[in-house]
């Protein structure tokens, strides 16, 4: 084989490598404007119940071409109107959902979801499981993930995603009525992330 041709391969490899080299994890933040995370469960057969968390902050790093090497961790503030119950006359419940026999926030006040692999075929749809540390215990969650549309939208760059999955609360120490009030809740989370701008970028 030829020097020229040496190089010629050499390069042709180089420049198949270096995106995947290049290609890294890029930060993203909640638009809650635009964030539902809820929980539901069955109040023993006349209906179905649920709860929306509205205090949270995370860190997102997505990798939109390789989702694998994105990361995830998410801390939810529980205590102090953490979540919302909707209903009128709710402060009885709200202070039931709060003591020992639920979430115990007196001693427990914030919960932690942290992601530990996603798998997508498609690139569109998939899964990602996850460590859900609440009150004391951790044990995995797996959410079922859409992604909506990734793209510009008002100056800013945005990737929407749809995710619903299950978990059993007593596994956490929360099966207070269970099973007249269902143990399984019902997870769904609908959100818009916005990436975070990088003025070295610009």
């Amino acid at each position: 084989m030829t020097r020229t041709a040496t190089l010629s391969l050499t390069a042709i490899g180089l420049a198949l490598v270096a995106p995947i080299a290049m290609a890294e994890p890029v930060a993203y933040e909640f638009d809650k404007d635009h964030t539902a995370i809820v929980a539901s469960w069955d109040h023993m057969g006349f209906s179905r119940q649920a709860i929306e968390f509205t205090d949270y902050d995370g860190t997102l790093m997505l990798d939109m071409e390789n989702p694998e090497n994105s990361t995830i961790e998410v801390t939810f503030n529980l205590a102090d109107g953490g979540f919302w119950v909707g209903t009128p006359d709710s402060e009885d419940f709200e202070n039931h959902l709060s003591s020992g026999d639920l979430f115990g926030l007196e001693e427990y006040p914030t919960a932690k979801f942290v992601a530990t692999s996603f798998e997508t075929e498609d690139g569109k749809t998939g899964t990602m499981t996850g460590d859900l540390t609440l009150k004391g215990e951790t044990h995995p969650v797996t959410l079922d993930v859409t992604l909506n549309k990734a793209g510009e939208a008002r100056g800013s760059y945005k990737a929407g995603f749809s995710a619903t999955g299950t978990m059993m609360r007593s596994e956490w120490g929360m099966g207070y009525a269970a099973p007249a009030v269902s143990d399984e809740l019902q997870l769904m989370i609908e959100t818009e992330l916005v990436k975070v701008s990088d003025d070295s970028d610009e």
